[in-house]
């Protein structure tokens, strides 16, 4: 599993860590550490409706808020909660961009595919419903051992 919760977030939120060796690695733990809070078992989703994703931001680390916001708007607007399937993540890795202010480096991009299907209360154990990613201690940096991502959700 390459995610965990830590102890010390409050009723108000939820926390985790996610990593990965890669950038698409790291994405992708951080979604499914979301998605488990939503659902007690991701497992349980059964890839019946398929969505595209395509997201550009400056700075790594807003792609990836963008990325799990995204996630979140799905649920709430069209009530689907997807699993992320083939991803990719362009720019931003090789030139260090990983949010430093005023950086100038050129756009990052992600594009993905992600399957789902809408909640059936009768097939998936609800969690609990996360509003929005927080800025507050949100960060993804780069490790000897790849990306390691913090981020704190609104619930």
């Amino acid at each position: 599993m390459p995610y965990r919760y830590p102890e010390e977030s409050s009723h108000a939120d939820a926390a985790f860590e996610a990593w990965g060796e890669s950038l698409e690695e790291v994405f992708r733990s951080s979604w499914d550490a979301a998605l488990g809070v939503l659902i007690d078992d991701p497992d349980t989703l059964e890839p019946r409706i398929r969505r595209p994703i395509e997201i550009a931001e400056r700075r790594l680390d807003m792609l990836l808020l963008e990325f799990l916001q995204t996630q979140i708007y799905i649920k709430d607007a069209e009530g689907l909660l997807l699993r992320i399937g083939d991803l990719k993540v362009e720019g931003g890795a090789e030139m260090g961009n990983t949010g430093s202010e005023g950086d100038p480096a050129a756009p990052c991009r992600l594009r993905a595919t992600a399957a789902g299907e809408p909640v059936d209360r009768s097939r998936h154990a609800i969690g609990t419903d996360v509003k929005a990613v927080t800025l507050h201690g949100f960060t993804l940096k780069r490790t000897s051992d790849g990306w390691r991502a913090s981020v704190l959700l609104d619930v």
